[in-house]
């Protein structure tokens, strides 16, 4: 399985972000959207619990590569 990226979670009670670095384009759009959650200086760089879940994937889907995933916990419907 040679160049496959490892994809990376981030949980919260309401939402799983998960994040493959081989594919992201550096565009940007998450740090921008949601610099609360999203912020490369800080460790881990992406913290889904600093917003809502709603707005977590609303940001999410503008990731252009698709390297940024969201998932609603089971039972926490879709945001």
């Amino acid at each position: 399985m040679s160049g496959e990226s490892r994809r990376k979670a981030y949980r919260t009670e309401s939402v799983t972000v998960t994040f493959e670095a081989g594919r992201c384009l550096h565009a940007a759009e998450c740090v921008g959207g949601l610099p609360e959650v999203f912020d490369p200086a800080r460790r881990p760089w992406i913290q889904p619990e600093r917003a809502s879940a709603e707005r977590v994937a609303e940001v999410v889907r503008r990731c252009p590569s698709g390297a940024l995933q969201y998932e609603p916990a089971e039972g926490a419907g879709s945001p």
